[in-house]
Formats: structure tokens, C-alpha cells, sequence
């Protein structure tokens, strides 16, 4: 009898704190107005993918009314903490967490957020072990994965052979981040490739400009190189002004990479853009919202998610570009 006691107590209890909910009930247009999120959208607003995340966020803000906030950090890992522990201290309800500045940085945090009944989501960049000790869901691309897959087709596609020469442009400073370009790198040296490795700084993703001296200087100190993988979006987005830089005009340098964008539509219409893995940052912003909105309101479970979508190529562009164009792939 003391267990059925403390069975039919639990019950009791859940039927009171649960929300009134019934068969069929409709939430209504703005069901998760009462949750307050952050949510970081990663760059500078409206830059070549955090535009798109911020999209996606946008439309998710509108479908739940959410109290929502957009936070941009120009993808400075420093200062993504420094604004996550400001949310922290704010005492919202969810944060949606680009995961950039890795495990260790953000574990302390993380455990901060949990204490506090504050729910967390990630996107774009993963961390597993923050979320296997803490909790929440992942909104993005397996990057190891996405990055080695990127490698395998650029040898496929372009008829790549053993002793071609490669550029290929790695985060070295965030290894988290970097597995992605790191995989393409070793794609393409287990092929037999010689492969050049220059560093895509956070402030090259901010001023894709920025990287013009960098990339000419590698492409006169390597004049046989095939291929240029670039490490975003904005950076391929900007292929057209690289080559021409270096004295290269349409399809006589390779140019790939990931992300779609409507700078990158226009260098595959140009000859400059070859290749790109899309990894739809439009989902990264609108789940994550969606998701600690059902959290916070229907008690679910939190959204995991693979974006990586496959390859846009020189064959199949025009089938995403009004998408890319608007904003929205």
C-alpha cells in the first residue's frame, strides 16, 4: 500500500502542475509568448550565413511569439561566452548556443544554465559533451562528416588525381569549428594530393576582403593549384573577387566550399563557385526557437538534427537559387 501511496501522490501532483491541455487544443498564433530566449545567430547581422540563421530565427519568433532576442557576435568565440553568461545572468528562460568556442569553454556555463532551469539548444558548431552532461539538442551539420564527404566529392566530381595541388583554408585557431575544412584536408592527402593549408580567421568570415592578400599570396606561391576550398559561406561567397585578384578568370581555378547564399549564386552563375556542401542555416535558426519553445511549454524533449542537405553544383544551382536569393537556403 505505501507504494500505490506514493504512485497515486505523483500522479496527483503531475495533474496540477501540468498545463491545462486537452485532445485537439490548439496553441494558438502566439503559444510561446510567456518564454524569453537568446538566441545567437553567430556573425555580423545580415552577413552571408548569419543572415540566413537570422531568418530562420525571425520566421520562428513570428510562427510561436516567442520573446525572443538575436544576438551577433561576428563569430568571436570570446565574446559569444561573454554574451552567453550575460543571458545566463539575465535569467531567460532558453538560449540557443552557437557552439563555437567548444566544450571546455562553454561546460562551466552550460552547468550555470542547468542550476538555473535555463534550457539550452545549439547550433551551426556541435559540442557532445556539453550536451551529454548537461543536456540539450544540436541544430546543424555533423562537421567531421560534412567536411570529409565535401573532400570525397570535390575528387569525384572534378576527376581530382594523386599530386594535384590543393588550397585548403582551416579555422586553425578552433578546432571545433575547423574539423570541418580539416576533413576536406584529409580527403583530399589521402588521395595523394599536395594540400596547402592556410588559416580562415573568424575576421576573414566578417570582411571576406580581409583574406584577398592572404589567398593571392598562396595562389603565386603555388601557381599549379587546382583547387581553393574556402571555410564559409561569406568566403565563397567572395570567389569571384579572390580570382580575380590573383589574375584568374571564370573555371581556371576550382573554388568550393560550403553554404549557399545570394553571393554564391552569383559565382556560380559567374564561373567562380564550383562546388558547395549546404548545410541550410535557415533550419539552424528556426529549430533551435522552435525547440526550447516546445520544451519550455509542452515539456518535449529537445531537437536533434542533421542540416546537411547534400551538394549544390554547377549542374543543379538554379534549383536552389530563388531560395538562396530570398534569403531562406
Amino acid at each position: 500500500m505505501k507504494t500505490l501511496k506514493i504512485l497515486i501522490s505523483s500522479l496527483i501532483f503531475i495533474s496540477f502542475t501540468s498545463p491545462a491541455f486537452s485532445i485537439g487544443t490548439d496553441l494558438g498564433d502566439n503559444w510561446c509568448k510567456d518564454v524569453r530566449i537568446h538566441f545567437f545567430a553567430g556573425g555580423a547581422e545580415g552577413d552571408g550565413f548569419a543572415g540566413i540563421v537570422q531568418a530562420g530565427a525571425e520566421n520562428a519568433i513570428r510562427d510561436t511569439g516567442a520573446d525572443a532576442e538575436i544576438l551577433y557576435s561576428e563569430w568571436q568565440s570570446d565574446r559569444m561566452i561573454q554574451q552567453l553568461r550575460e543571458a545566463i545572468g539575465a535569467g531567460v528562460d532558453g538560449i540557443a548556443m552557437m557552439g563555437h568556442p567548444g566544450d571546455e569553454a562553454i561546460m562551466p556555463l552550460a552547468q550555470a544554465a542547468s542550476e538555473a532551469g535555463i534550457l539550452m539548444m545549439y547550433q551551426n558548431v556541435d559540442v557532445p559533451s556539453v550536451r551529454a552532461t548537461y543536456g540539450g539538442g544540436y541544430v546543424g551539420a555533423n562537421l567531421a562528416t560534412q567536411g570529409y564527404a565535401l573532400g570525397l566529392e570535390a575528387i569525384r566530381v572534378f576527376d581530382l588525381k594523386p599530386g594535384d595541388d590543393a588550397i585548403v583554408m582551416v579555422p586553425i585557431g578552433d578546432y571545433s569549428r575547423a574539423q570541418r575544412e580539416d576533413n576536406v584536408r584529409i580527403a583530399f592527402e589521402e588521395h595523394g594530393m599536395n594540400v596547402v593549408v592556410l588559416d580562415g580567421t573568424p575576421e576573414q568570415a566578417t570582411d571576406p576582403n580581409s583574406a584577398i592578400p592572404v589567398i593571392s599570396a598562396a595562389l603565386v606561391g603555388n601557381p599549379n593549384t587546382k583547387i581553393l576550398v574556402h571555410p564559409g559561406g561569406q568566403m565563397l561567397g567572395n570567389a569571384e573577387t579572390f580570382a580575380m585578384a590573383a589574375g584568374y578568370g571564370p573555371n581556371e581555378l576550382l573554388q568550393i566550399g560550403f553554404d549557399t547564399s545570394p553571393q554564391v549564386m552569383s559565382g556560380f552563375v559567374n564561373g567562380y563557385a564550383h562546388l558547395t556542401s549546404d548545410q541550410q542555416p535557415f533550419l539552424q535558426g528556426y529549430l533551435p526557437i522552435l525547440s526550447l519553445c516546445q520544451m519550455k511549454v509542452l515539456g518535449t524533449g529537445a531537437i536533434n538534427q542533421d542540416t546537411g542537405a547534400g551538394f549544390v553544383t554547377t549542374e543543379n544551382y538554379e534549383s536552389v537559387m530563388d531560395l538562396a536569393n530570398a534569403g531562406l537556403r
